[in-house]
């Protein structure tokens, strides 16, 4: 190990907090960051706790114990979303850096005051909105940066999951504006750079009963006017018979940057009667793969380094904002001035 990896003169021990998929896949991916060490693996379920800590060489803990300990230099929290503000509140108490998965909470209240004590504690804090590290995306931001189609007018954005989560998910997952769109609010805050004035949206449900029963929409359309003018459409599906589709495209004042799906292979057959290719990837495991190693990467990166992170807590209280506001958009058509 490098000093640059190491903080202090010593390797990051770090809790990870949930050990469901994402939680494996954060926990896989910083035990690949040089000068890290997976100490904790803490999980209500400790029959999947323990599977996750030997596959790694760390121990199962709950959380005071993980909390508790003061080797423990940062926190990833990837457990249910009724536990990040009071894992964010902990971890900044014993001065520990965080990673946490969207949202911080399903109030703005809590989003706020988890922000105000990371910023007392001193403490780096970054939200886990990946899509901000896919390659894809990323090249789409550095090349509209750069002016190559002027000055950016209107962003298009398709985000449609291939099925619904399971009922018992939704009942608790804060309803679809809060749970997926909240990523599609944040690419328009980033590629735009820009801030919601007005917002327009509608809901139904269309692909299953059981999620209106439970209180949710599975499908919206969204249309934003932004401080500056310009326009940001969303349309979202829980539901794409094809696949997990995730694009954008911004049309500027000289041209138009598209960012299409990832497929599994580039191969295009050709034929006689049709041209074809591989449908999108499964699903958000395997569509942000990259952007999910690439964003743990950054996060050591700012600890070790003191560089700021893209996805501050402070920052995606803007997002929490917007979807809080959205979530009105139950089978109705809402519209409201965001000031």
């Amino acid at each position: 190990m490098t000093d640059a990896a190491k903080r202090g003169g010593r390797t990051i021990d770090v809790a990870v907090f949930g050990a469901g998929r994402i939680g494996r896949i954060h926990a896989a991916n910083l035990a690949q960051q040089p000068g890290v060490r997976l100490k904790y693996v803490v999980d209500v379920n400790r029959e999947a706790a323990a599977a996750l800590a030997e596959q790694h060489g760390a121990q199962v803990a709950d959380i005071d114990g993980a909390m508790g300990d003061a080797s423990v230099g940062a926190t990833v929290i990837c457990s249910s979303t009724d536990t990040h503000a009071d894992l964010i509140l902990k971890s900044a108490a014993q001065k520990k850096h965080v990673f946490c998965e969207k949202p911080v909470d399903l109030t703005l209240e809590r989003a706020r005051a988890c922000a105000e004590a990371v910023e007392k504690a001193g403490v780096v804090c970054m939200i886990g909105f990946q899509r901000r590290f896919d390659p894809t995306f990323s090249a789409l931001k550095a090349r509209l940066d750069a002016g190559e189609i002027g000055t950016p007018e209107m962003l298009v954005v398709t985000s449609r999951d291939p099925g619904a989560p399971p009922v018992e998910y939704i009942r608790h997952s804060g309803g679809i504006f809060k749970d997926m769109l909240i990523h599609d609010f944040d690419i328009f805050r980033w590629i735009l750079g820009d801030e919601a004035e007005t917002l327009h949206a509608t809901g139904s449900c269309l692909s299953d009963p059981a999620i209106a029963e439970a209180g949710d929409i599975d499908s919206t359309a969204v249309t934003i006017r932004t401080k500056r003018g310009r326009l940001c459409q969303i349309n979202t599906a829980r539901r794409a018979a094809y696949g997990y589709d995730q694009r954008f495209e911004v049309l500027g004042s000289a041209g138009m940057l598209q960012a299409g799906n990832v497929r599994p292979t580039g191969v295009v057959a050709y034929s006689k009667t049709a041209v074809s290719s591989d449908v999108p990837e499964a699903f958000f495991l395997e569509r942000y793969r990259a952007a999910y190693a690439l964003e743990i990467a950054h996060f050591f990166d700012a600890v070790t380094n003191g560089k700021p992170v893209r996805t501050t807590v402070a920052c995606r209280s803007g997002d929490a904002f917007v979807a809080r506001r959205a979530r009105g958009a139950d089978r109705r058509v809402i519209s409201f001035d965001v000031r």
